[in-house]
C-alpha cells in the first residue's frame, strides 16, 4: 500500500504538491488523474524517494521507500521511459539494473518476452521508438516481481495494440493483489483501466473514489474532464462521424 500524507513540495514560491493525501491499496488500479503540469510526476518522485518533501510524509507498506530492503523487489516504477543509456542494448539495460538488485538472467528473459521486446533485446536502445521505450520501461519495473507498481504516463507512444496490452497488464497485476498506481492526463484512458481515481489539479486533491463515482452515467469514452482549483466536472461531447 501506498499512503500519502499532507504532501507538499515547493520550490521557491511555486507549490507544485499542495496538502495531498490520500491512499493506493493493493487489488485494484488506482488512476492518477490530472492536466499537465498538475504535481502528478513529483508526487510520483518524492513517493520513490527521488525528491524531498517540503511537507508530509509519502510511505509504502508504512516505511519511506529508503527503509525497505531489497527494494526492487519491493517496488517498480516506469517515470520516463528516455532515460536509459542509448548505447546499450535492452537487454544489457535490463542485466545492469537486475545485477544491482541482485536478481537473476532468467528473470530478464521473462521481462523482455512479457513486454513484447523478445526479438529486438539485441538491439541498442538508441533505435527504439518511444512505444518500445515505454515497453522496456515497464519490463524494468516488473524485474524484481514487486507487489506495488508505479507507472507515470505508461501508454505514450503507444499504438492501440500496445495500449490495451498495458491496460491488460495493469488489471492482471492489480487481480494478483498488487498495489498498481498509473497516472494519466486522459480522463477515457483512465476510464478504461482504472478501478479507483486519485484527481489533483494545480497540485490539489480534488477527488479520491471509485470511478464510476466519478463518471456517472456518462459515456466513459466519450467523457472529459474540466479541472479547476475547486470543482471536478464530467462532460460529454457530441461524436461527429
Amino acid at each position: 500500500m501506498i499512503k500519502v500524507t499532507g504532501l507538499v513540495k515547493r520550490y521557491g514560491k511555486a507549490v507544485a504538491v499542495d496538502g495531498l493525501t490520500f491512499c493506493v491499496r493493493p487489488g485494484r488500479v488506482t488512476g492518477f488523474l490530472g492536466p499537465n503540469g498538475a504535481g502528478k510526476s513529483t508526487t510520483m518522485r518524492i513517493i520513490l524517494g527521488l525528491d524531498r518533501a517540503t511537507e508530509g510524509r509519502a510511505l509504502i507498506d508504512g516505511r519511506p521507500l529508503r527503509e525497505l530492503d531489497r527494494p526492487l523487489s519491493r517496488v517498480g516504477a516506469l517515470l520516463d521511459a528516455s532515460a536509459v543509456h542509448g548505447g546499450r542494448t535492452a537487454r544489457a539495460h535490463l542485466r545492469a539494473v537486475a545485477a544491482a538488485g541482485g536478481i537473476g538472467d532468467d528473470r530478464v528473459d521473462a521481462c523482455l518476452e512479457l513486454a513484447g521486446l523478445a526479438a529486438v533485446a539485441g538491439r541498442r536502445i538508441r533505435g527504439f521508438s518511444l512505444g518500445m521505450r515505454q515497453r522496456l520501461g515497464i519490463a524494468t519495473a516488473l524485474l524484481g516481481d514487486p507487489d506495488v507498481l508505479l507507472f507515470d504516463e505508461p501508454v505514450n507512444g503507444l499504438d492501440a495494440e500496445g495500449i490495451l496490452w498495458v491496460r491488460t497488464l495493469m488489471r492482471g497485476l492489480a487481480a494478483e493483489g498488487r498495489t498498481v498506481f498509473v497516472s494519466s492526463h486522459l480522463m477515457a484512458e483512465m476510464a478504461n483501466t482504472a478501478d479507483h481515481l486519485v484527481v489533483i489539479g494545480r497540485g490539489r486533491l480534488l477527488a479520491d473514489a471509485p470511478i464510476g463515482e466519478l463518471t456517472g452515467a456518462a459515456s466513459l469514452e466519450d467523457a472529459y474532464l474540466e479541472l479547476t482549483g475547486k470543482a471536478v466536472e464530467f462532460h460529454t461531447r457530441e461524436v461527429r462521424p
